[in-house]
């Protein structure tokens, strides 16, 4: 997944500019996820010394849950970057993956990974709100 900006295929909706600067963005956000997680993963694998108390013993596994849910939606983020990028070389991002409309170049900018357009995003969250109260 390290091709060069210069090797992705041309973009119907992004200019070569834009595909160059989000490229550069998700390649950005992938090595910060893989670097922060090889510190975490040392951390979290780390003997643990042993705690004075109980309360102390609470503590550490209360951060070490916070920990590993942190953890756990790094490694999401990290497969929809992966995806994203892997979009860029198929020449298919930019594109709603719903209703085949582009994606605007601001919305890429606030949400390098985002493969829906903001309105099919819209109406899915929508959807899905009802389902989540019941959850």
């Amino acid at each position: 997944m390290s091709d060069s900006p210069q090797s992705l295929p041309p973009d119907e909706y992004l200019s070569a500019e834009e595909i160059t600067t989000l490229h550069d963005i998700l390649q950005q956000q992938l090595a910060e996820i893989l670097s922060e997680s090889k510190e975490e993963l040392h951390d979290l694998t780390e003997q643990r010394e042993v705690d004075a108390d109980e309360l102390d013993l609470a503590v550490s596994e209360s951060n070490r849950d916070f920990q590993l849910r942190l953890a756990d939606r790094e490694r999401r983020l990290l497969r929809k970057i992966q995806r994203a990028l892997q979009r860029m070389q198929n020449g298919e991002y930019g594109v709603c993956e719903s209703c085949g409309n582009p994606i605007s170049f601001p919305r890429l900018m606030a949400r390098p990974v985002a493969s829906q357009c903001i309105d099919c995003k819209t109406e899915m969250e929508q959807l899905e709100r009802p389902k989540r109260a019941f959850v």
